[in-house]
């Protein structure tokens, strides 16, 4: 990818802008937890394996320049930031993980002074920036294995480099695809209220040289009826232990029309985004967000001061999904014995560590 979505310089978040796309490449430079927890909110980054990395360099932020003296202070100031930053997106898993896993990295270097702590805890944030490229490279090549010269795809939302460290998820496996020589086109759904789909992933795939056709949300239905459709590839904000999928509102609606119509739909994620202590998708938050998104477009209003339901996310349950995409390999029903397997494994390694 020509450009970073999220990194770390010079004692800086920078972040590219996504409310200015596709209009104009903007960076923010973010100097403060402050900065950070409203381009979070704002969506000026978004994407669950973006905002994993957020809360990790959040973390790394806040504490950089603290005058705390020991490690109980410095667990406090990291709990508030935790706190602070995990309240803007309750619904991506990621964010919480990026947030704790630089809490257990303090925690497993308590005994240390306060400077190499914090040291460490940049260590881990730039690792999770390598980790997350490597295992988009990978989602990217197992997901590939699934995509047929002269397929075309369906996608919602934004699930590319712009959502990720590099490469992106679902727009990663289309990446691959193109790269190992396959002719791929893409239907972009325009995804409201916002317009990630027409804003960012259009800009994303033109980019690439991909062939993008944009239609209307409420299009998908009848492109599918039509025969135009081989598979439905989107990315996920979280996954619950029996494979439900918490994604971008309308997610849903299409995994029962993909399933009407006989097509194949797939979620592509790193395995970070399954949340195993979540048993249904019934239990995963979903985020409300301002009625103003649905009443005004551009800055214009375009409604009555009606009210408005406003929901970020929907939960597509398991029956739906043909199967889940990571980096570890591609999991097919049934969810519960197949994604068991994956958190057993991932609690092997963390014994043997």
């Amino acid at each position: 990818m020509p450009f970073n979505t999220i990194e770390w310089i010079k004692g800086k978040i920078k972040i590219i802008d996504q409310t200015q796309l596709p209009h104009k490449l903007k960076y923010l430079y973010c100097e403060d937890i402050e900065t950070l927890r409203e381009a979070i909110s704002s969506l000026r980054v978004r994407g669950a394996p973006a905002l994993g990395i957020a809360g990790a360099l959040g973390v790394l932020l806040g504490v950089r320049n603290s005058p705390v003296k020991d490690y109980p202070e410095l667990k406090k100031e990291i709990e508030k930031i935790i706190t602070y930053l995990g309240s803007s997106r309750p619904t991506a898993v990621n964010l919480f993980w990026g947030l704790r896993r630089m809490l257990n990295c303090a925690e497993k270097n308590k005994d240390k002074d306060i400077k190499t702590i914090k040291n460490l805890l940049e260590r881990e944030a730039l690792q999770i920036i390598e980790e997350d490229k490597a295992c988009n490279r990978l989602i990217g090549k197992n997901g590939a294995s699934l995509i047929n010269d002269g397929d075309t795809i369906l996608t919602h939302c934004n699930a590319g480099a712009l959502a990720t460290a590099d490469y992106g998820t679902a727009l990663g496996i289309i990446y691959k695809a193109k790269e190992e020589g396959k002719r791929v086109k893409v239907y972009v759904d325009e995804t409201r209220p916002l317009l990630q789909g027409a804003r960012l992933t259009t800009w994303e795939l033109m980019q690439e040289g991909i062939e993008t056709i944009l239609i209307c949300d409420n299009t998908a239905g009848e492109v599918m009826r039509e025969k135009k459709i081989s598979k439905v590839l989107v990315g996920a904000d979280r996954v619950a232990a029996n494979g439900d999928v918490a994604n971008k509102i309308g997610t849903y609606t299409l995994a029962v029309l993909a399933k009407e119509n006989k097509i194949p739909f797939y979620i592509a994620c790193p395995i970070s985004t399954i949340d195993f202590s979540l048993p249904g998708g019934e239990k995963i938050p979903i985020e409300e967000r301002s009625a103003s998104e649905v009443r005004e477009f551009l800055g214009r209003k375009i409604a009555p001061h009606v009210k408005v339901y406003n929901l970020a996310f929907d939960v597509t349950p398991a029956e739906y999904i043909t199967g889940i995409i990571t980096e570890k390999g591609i999991y097919k029903p049934p969810y519960k014995e197949s994604l068991k397997e994956l958190n057993n494994e991932k609690r092997d390694r963390s014994y043997s560590s």
